[in-house]
């Protein structure tokens, strides 16, 4: 029996190879795609790995023409679903008329499933072609469709023995949402950026999920700049017994300042208190539930990842087999999950002495979150890892997974929690105090601070003695912005987006420059995008119309309703937004042009006194004036770099400093003028060997940096450097070569010192 096996990518087509062949398959290639083959007592199989969506859906060429086309024209067409890879197809339709039977093993998710619908719609219709029926009969192929939620041998193999039938419905969801996405996507960006004069790659998108989320950042950023800060004092009290503690008056904050100057000149000559309540009790503490896809985001970005590239590497280690599928809502292990199985493999890695230590626990109860659900479980790894085979990157998410895990099986941690009433004279004062007695699952989660703050035993009716009462003074402070994590989270809480869609949301908004920074703030075109929308079409920035959607889409999948009655549904409510944007035209692009021209502002020009901006044509970059054709100065601007003004002058020549930012290294501050002196001092490096004039670090049109001479052309000596990292002088010429030595420092990697000259003699001498 001939099996033609489809996954979703070639990592995953390879891993189930190796599982299902045990090691023992060929790879070939065919249409310059991998191909595996192998038999088993099943039968002879072949494995092909898709790239995701192997059709996509678009809009027909007359409809693509921006400028000459009513974008209202779009919320009621029919899109065209268009093959992205046509010798792949013809590849899989070659391989799956040979076959007996037809295995989709794509993700087991909505996504997933549409992806496999596909294939087989273009396998069935291409077969069909081929056999040139004239009898008007289709082609029947027999498919099966195998779920698994990791890679893991175990799983893979249950999964080829309990195969079931291809979900339409769950797949004709996924297609809801493409249709649906298509058209409000390719519809509001088209207005919003010709309202605008922003087109081509500079167009502004707008989107379903987008502008709600960017509407948040905004939202949050404005509360912030219109919180006004109010004055609060509280009441301190150092007291002693046997050790020094911290009181605080029981009606802080006081928010009136001659009320609390009062209370403390009356508690001045205090010197002792009475202490009227002490309570000191355990408390165990429940570990942290099982990862789902959120709470995964979440503390990884505590660790320095993106959302994007925290999944993107969740995903690859999925495709290993080394973790569980990372897109799931689920925070509760199914039962059928063999927890000291886990730790079996566990006790193979770095995490041995930790995870034979939970094994030996005489009963092993997980943590439970609020959600269960039946595809996927909460993420957990699947196999033993080594930091030596995986990347610095990837060692730090499977940590983070693994000890997870760890911490979900663990032991509760133990707390001591101590609270005391004081009087001191006639004012109460509360004392608290906290102590880890056992770490429990702490000591395998390390990612989560525990705080002390030491309180002695007291006895009720005894005195303590009180050192000092002062009163500080404090101001309230405004709402905190988004990390992405934070923001992930208020997404999940209205039903923006899905479980695998909200981190690609916000890096979409990084990649269009709405939103910029670690901690999340608008810029000037972000704000001015949802600003405009959310006056003239504010239906596009509120949750409840996505959620809405979103729900409606669920409703799908179970048979509730039909894709027609959503789609139908979803154009209604998209034909009157695109109508109150239409009203609104002038007005949303004068608000967006004011912002974009804000955004690429440097400084001020010393000629005429107008702005010097940051200009693009085509491929070109360069800072102009604003005053152009009456002021020509334009000054170029290096490539490579995300430039940012420094919102400072120049001390040698006045003009604006400018900040380069590239990826690896710290950004570098540097005047708009090339050939200004100070940005010859900014990159000096040392002395040439070859003619003794100065050699300075140097970019590249293409944005590549090298060291060359400032002797150039009468001197032509140039050494390599790599491309990020920090490069330091160190003042030191090398004693083989005479070429300056330097420092390199790389982000997590150190420093070290190396000769800049790359075929210096001594490197030779050590390679040998």
């Amino acid at each position: 029996m001939n099996n033609l096996v489809i996954s979703e990518k070639n990592s995953v087509a390879l891993r189930l190879a190796i599982v299902l062949s045990d090691g023992k398959f060929k790879r070939e290639r065919a249409s310059n795609m991998p191909v595996y083959r192998f038999s088993t007592k099943g039968g002879e199989f072949t494995i092909i790995g898709l790239r995701g969506h192997i059709v996509e859906l678009d809009y027909p060429p007359e409809l693509n023409d921006w400028r000459n086309t009513d974008p209202r024209k779009l919320i009621y067409s029919t899109p065209y679903k268009r093959v992205l890879y046509t010798k792949m197809v013809g590849t899989i339709i070659e391989e799956a008329a040979k076959a007996d039977w037809i295995v989709v093993a794509t993700d087991f998710d909505r996504e997933g499933e549409l992806i496999g619908v596909e294939a087989i719609d273009l396998v069935t219709e291409g077969i069909s072609k081929n056999s040139n029926r004239n009898d008007g009969s289709t082609t029947t192929l027999k498919v099966r469709r195998a779920r698994f939620s990791s890679l893991g041998r175990g799983d893979v193999l249950k999964a080829f023995e309990e195969l079931h039938d291809l979900d339409i419905k769950l797949a004709k969801s996924a297609e809801c949402r493409q249709l649906i996405d298509l058209a409000w996507g390719a519809t509001l960006t088209r207005m919003i950026s010709m309202a605008a004069n922003q087109v081509g790659r500079n167009f502004l998108s707008v989107g379903r999920v987008q502008s709600p989320t960017l509407a948040l950042i905004v939202r949050r950023e404005i509360e912030i700049e219109k919180f006004v800060p109010k004055p609060y004092y509280d009441l301190l009290a150092t007291c002693f017994s046997n050790l020094e503690f911290q009181a605080s008056h029981e009606s802080n904050p006081f928010w009136d300042r001659e009320q609390a100057e009062s209370i403390l000149s009356g508690l001045t000559p205090e010197k002792t208190g009475t202490v009227e309540e002490f309570v000191s009790e355990r408390k165990e503490e429940y570990g942290p539930v099982p990862f789902s896809t959120t709470l995964f985001i979440v503390d990884a970005t505590r660790l320095g990842y993106s959302g994007s590239e925290a999944m993107e590497i969740a995903e690859r280690l999925y495709s290993g087999g080394l973790l569980s599928y990372p897109r799931t809502d689920n925070t509760v292990y199914p039962r059928s999950l063999y927890l000291k199985g886990v730790l079996e493999k566990l006790a193979e890695t770095e995490f041995a002495a930790d995870a034979k230590r939970l094994m030996g626990q005489e009963k092993i109860v997980p943590t439970r979150g609020r959600v269960e659900t039946t595809d996927h479980p909460p993420i957990y790894p699947v196999e033993g890892a080594s930091r030596k085979n995986l990347s610095k990157r990837e060692w730090g998410i499977y940590e983070l997974v693994a000890r997870r895990f760890m911490a979900t099986v663990a032991p509760r941690s133990v707390v001591q929690n101590i609270h005391a009433k004081i009087r001191i004279g006639k004012e109460p004062f509360l004392a608290e105090g906290k102590k880890l007695i056992d770490e429990g699952w702490r000591h395998y989660y390390p990612y989560y601070k525990f705080y002390e703050s030491d309180m002695p035993e007291l006895v009720v009716g005894s005195r303590v003695e009180v050192r000092k009462i002062t009163m500080r003074e404090d101001k309230t402070k405004p709402p905190a912005r988004y990390s992405q994590g934070n923001l992930i989270r208020e997404m999940e809480k209205l039903a923006l987006g899905t479980k695998s869609t909200r981190h690609e949301i916000i890096q979409k908004l990084y990649d269009r420059k709405y939103v910029q920074g670690d901690i999340i703030r608008p810029t000037p075109i972000g704000t001015s995008v949802s600003l405009a929308l959310e006056k003239r079409a504010p239906e596009i920035c509120e949750s409840e119309m996505t959620a809405k959607l979103e729900e409606d889409m669920d409703k799908i999948a179970e048979g509730k309703t039909s894709l027609d009655e959503v789609v139908s549904e979803s154009r209604q409510m998209l034909g009157t937004v695109v109508e109150e944007i239409d009203a609104n035209r002038k007005e949303i692009g004068e608000m967006i042009k004011g912002a974009i021209l804000e955004q690429k502002k440097i400084g001020k020009c010393k000629s005429c006194g107008g702005d010097l901006r940051i200009v693009e044509r085509g491929a070109s970059r360069f800072a102009g004036c604003s005053n152009y054709p009456e002021c020509v100065v334009t000054f170029a601007l290096p490539s490579g770099f995300l430039i940012k003004p420094a919102e400072h002058e120049c001390s040698v020549c006045g003009l604006p400093m400018i900040r380069l930012i590239t990826k690896g290294s710290r950004p570098v501050e540097v005047c708009l003028d090339p050939g200004c002196e100070s940005n010859r001092m900014t990159g000096r490096i040392g002395k040439c060997p070859n003619c003794g004039k100065e050699l300075h670090v140097i970019r590249s049109q293409r944005g590549k940096r090298f060291i060359g001479c400032t002797g150039y052309p009468g001197c032509s000596t140039t050494y390599p450097l790599p491309q990020s990292g920090t490069v330091t002088p160190t003042g030191e010429s090398c004693p083989s070569c005479g070429a300056p030595v330097i420092e390199m420092a790389y982000r997590g990697r150190g420093k070290w010192k190396s000769c800049a000259n790359m075929n210096c003699p001594s490197k030779s001498r050590k390679d040998k």
